[in-house]
């Protein structure tokens, strides 16, 4: 059984290829969603009049008007464990019920990064994927597939082959979509945090019921982290946005985090904490062991869980401060954690020396 369902046409990626997107000047700091300078304003007088850092944090609480998230924990010491039973728990901790699940199509996208042989550090690690397929299926799942548009390989069989990716998911025959070389469909922005207009999606990720964001946990070089939120990255096509996505880095990653998930919501996320990576992420850097699979139903809640037990600061990540009250809460009184506390995992990641990075090291 060929493991890469090929759904490129060439005569239609020259077209798109062509296509450039819109170049108008990007919205005014007042007109974007997420936090406004009156915002700011006010938090920074919370610090200055109100009592200090616990009176910005109750104006922040307060400025995300209820939203509310949570985050289910599990430790899972290696990848030999029953990680099938741990997202199952995860899901029940959740109420995701079966039959929010059946008769559906569901995407799996993991971060499948880069071409690797033995460096469980780098991409989702199969087995995790495999596990999380297993439980949809029980949970009566019409398909469930796997979908990914690596940022830097070209050659997707390559990366799948390397990564031992394609033998698992052949074991478990799970068929597998290149998001770089799928049928596109311009769809409008939702977000207007980038200038970008409109965004084109792999049609196989906008046929998908419920698209589950696998992402690995990672530092990262110019994001500070990558987790749930930039794991949906990978749903970008080469075809149109180039390798590696160059023309969202031109628009700015933190604002293309936000409008990606914004324009389609990952309705679930699963995030392999098992073997994570610290210092130069999310390719370059050294293996740190943590120990930890995270579920949860919104994305940014549970990226501010990760920041947490990252030993980061989730205020100083930029893309968390505006997805905050806007995608979802990152303020931990308005987070319920579920399964294990935070401190239970909690490991210290060393980050990259760079001045645009010093906000989110917590004191």
């Amino acid at each position: 059984m060929s493991v890469v369902k090929d759904q490129s046409k060439p005569k239609a990626c020259e077209q798109r290829r062509r296509q450039a997107p819109p170049t108008d000047a990007p919205k005014p700091a007042e007109d974007r969603p997420g936090f406004s300078r009156r915002d700011m304003i006010r938090i920074g007088g919370a610090l200055v009049m109100g009592g200090g850092i616990a009176a910005a944090m109750s104006q922040w609480a307060r400025h995300e008007k209820g939203r509310r998230g949570e985050v289910f924990i599990a430790k899972a010491r290696d990848y030999n464990v029953d990680l099938a039973g741990l997202i199952r728990d995860g899901l029940t901790a959740l109420e995701v019920r079966p039959g929010e699940i059946a008769g559906k199509s569901v995407l799996l996208k993991p971060n499948l990064v880069e071409a690797t042989l033995g460096n469980t550090h780098v991409n989702t690690n199969p087995a995790i994927v495999v596990a999380a397929a297993e439980v949809f299926r029980e949970m009566g799942a019409r398909e469930v597939i796997v979908a990914e548009g690596q940022g830097h390989r070209r050659d997707t069989q390559y990366v799948l082959d390397v990564s031992r990716m394609g033998e698992a998911l052949r074991d478990a025959r799970i068929p597998f979509v290149d998001l770089n070389h799928d049928e596109v469909e311009a769809v409008p922005v939702k977000g207007n945090w980038t200038s970008l207009g409109r965004l084109h999606l792999p049609k196989t990720v906008l046929a998908a019921d419920v698209v589950v964001s696998m992402a690995k946990l990672k530092t990262h070089h110019w994001a500070g982290m990558t987790c749930a939120m930039k794991n949906l990255f990978g749903i970008m096509p080469g075809i149109v946005y180039g390798w590696p996505k160059n023309v969202l880095h031109l628009h700015g990653i933190d604002e293309c985090i936000l409008d990606i998930n914004a324009t389609l919501p990952s309705a679930l996320s699963i995030v392999d904490g098992i073997v994570c990576m610290e210092g130069d992420g999310p390719i370059m850097g050294t293996p740190k062991k943590v120990g930890c699979i995270m579920v949860g139903r919104n994305a940014t809640a549970v990226d501010a869980t990760a920041a947490r037990i990252m030993g980061l600061n989730p205020y100083g990540l930029g893309y968390l401060t505006s997805a905050s009250g806007t995608l979802g809460p990152i303020h931990q009184r308005n987070i319920t954690q579920r399964g294990e506390p935070i401190d239970a995992v909690k490991t210290k990641f060393h980050v990259l020396d760079f001045p645009h990075l010093k906000k989110i090291v917590a004191g």
